[in-house]
């Protein structure tokens, strides 16, 4: 029998081998990399060089991770190209993150467990001092600018002083083989590679360096909520009101004034929505311009055309009135220490990583207005103190009282005592409200807050959402 070959042009044999070829490419490609990983991360026989600095630490000279007084951590991007930086240091006192804005920092305790867990750091095993394994073993140094492979960078870790001196410096590689905690470091401009075991989780995440609690607020005492549902309508400025709803707390349960016939309000939701605000966690910020900062301090007043126009790149209007709007609406929290907490819900944040939490140049560009996943939303927070809930009692005539006996009081010191017990509770009250509202103003005023799709999602809720037919 004759075998019969088929035949394929050049042009059709490139349109339909080519994604294999290409595959085949990627394949063979993982698997010489992994093939040179097993190779220069399994033991070889040992030189007597290879043991003269095993068990020291990296960085005998640094002793007291009280020194510290920054922290850079430099990631590389393959799919961007670039090394990405993250900053925390402590500036006249006051701890910061450089990176995003300098945002402030609840970072003294991290920073001095990141740098013991470095300052400790020791050379466990040798591994190579080859520079062709550098890449494999994860520790090109992510600023080499020399280095032609965008693939087998590390993360750079450099810890110093005051005086920017230098108390450690470091590149953190892949993680070894079957050894949990162990990591491939080699020091910046040196050739050997050591194996180390890594007792700090060394984070480059934003989240992990400020106060989580972002309101600071205790839901159980959240005893009303407001829910306004509109939006703003960005080429006519007409706001489109869609629904509202006054919600108050009896005991446990929530109910409200304006209800229809057959329904009543669903408390779990409610308390879901509680939920979501007192656990609302952020993803990035960015700086306000001074002038809507100092206004919201009460340090100016009046903005700028340019405040106004940074208002509206994120959502945000100012009626004729003075009165701030948002065009996805604003949900209310007030709790019985007088507080009531204004979330409102601006644009949408496009953008990956750190294009979200820090921001890029190009952010408020039309070009850069759709490019990456719409995944979260800008908010607008404030704090006021409201005293007409502590009215004023009335205050006692003398306190005469406190320089008698208590067999020797008569009834008008009696009642002067209670009067006085009364109104001292009232100025406690009045004065605690009024010290947290500063705290909290000061705390918001300078930022716009970056959340979640998730979290706007479970915290801006709708009349509709609240309510169900009565039981």
């Amino acid at each position: 029998m004759t075998e019969t070959k088929t035949t394929t042009s050049a042009p059709e044999a490139r349109k339909t081998g080519g994604p294999e070829l290409r595959r085949t490419q990627t394949i063979a490609g993982a698997a010489l990399l992994l093939t040179v990983l097993a190779a220069v991360s399994a033991p070889r026989n040992p030189e007597p060089s290879d043991f003269v600095d095993l068990g020291e630490r990296f960085f005998p000279g640094f002793e007291d991770p009280e020194e510290a007084m920054s922290l850079e951590i430099i990631e590389f991007d393959e799919a961007t190209a670039e090394a990405i930086p993250f900053r925390v240091q402590n500036e006249n006192g006051i701890w910061t993150i450089p990176s995003h804005h300098d945002y402030p920092a609840d970072g003294q305790d991290r920073l001095a467990q990141t740098a013991a867990g470095v300052m400790l750091l020791e050379k466990d095993d040798f591994r190579s001092e080859n520079v062709a394994d550098h890449s494999a073993l994860g520790v090109v140094d992510p600023l080499d600018e020399g280095a032609v492979s965008l693939v087998g960078r590390g993360r750079r870790v450099t810890v110093k002083a005051s005086g920017d001196r230098v108390l450690a410096d470091l590149v953190i590689g892949r993680q070894v083989p079957d050894r949990e905690g162990s990591y491939f470091v080699r020091v910046p401009g040196q050739k050997r590679v050591y194996v180390s075991q890594l007792g700090v989780d060394i984070s480059a995440q934003f989240g992990d360096w400020i106060e989580r609690d972002l309101l600071l607020m205790d839901r159980n005492r959240v005893d009303e909520a407001v829910l306004e549902d509109y939006t703003i309508n960005e080429r006519t400025l007409q706001v489109d009101r869609r629904g509202r709803i006054a919600l108050s707390k009896v005991d446990s349960d929530w109910t409200a004034a304006d209800l229809g016939s057959g329904q009543e309000v669903d408390s779990f939701e409610v308390n879901e929505i509680l939920r979501a605000a007192d656990e609302l966690e952020i993803v990035g910020v960015r700086p306000k311009p001074e002038g809507i900062a100092a206004t919201l301090t009460g340090d100016a007043a009046g903005v700028s055309n340019a405040d106004i126009l940074s208002l509206q790149s994120r959502g945000y209007y100012l009626t004729q009135g003075g009165s701030l709007l948002s065009n996805e609406g604003e949900v209310r929290l007030e709790t019985d220490e007088g507080i009531r907490y204004t979330l409102r819900f601006g644009e949408v944040v496009y953008g990956r990583d750190e294009d979200v939490s820090a921001g890029s140049a190009e952010e408020d560009t039309a070009d850069a207005a759709s490019s990456g996943p719409a995944e979260n939303r800008y908010l607008f927070v404030t704090a006021e103190f409201r005293p007409e809930r502590f009215p004023e009692p009335p205050r006692p005539a003398n306190r005469d009282y406190l320089d008698k006996p208590s067999d020797e009081l008569t009834d008008a010191d009696r009642e002067n005592r209670d009067l006085a017990r009364a109104w001292d509770r009232w100025e406690d009250d009045v004065e605690k409200g009024r010290e947290l509202e500063e705290t909290l103003t000061r705390r918001f005023a300078d930022w716009y807050y970056v959340i979640s799709q998730d979290s706007f999602e479970n915290i801006r809720k709708t009349r509709d959402d609240v309510l169900r037919e009565a039981s």
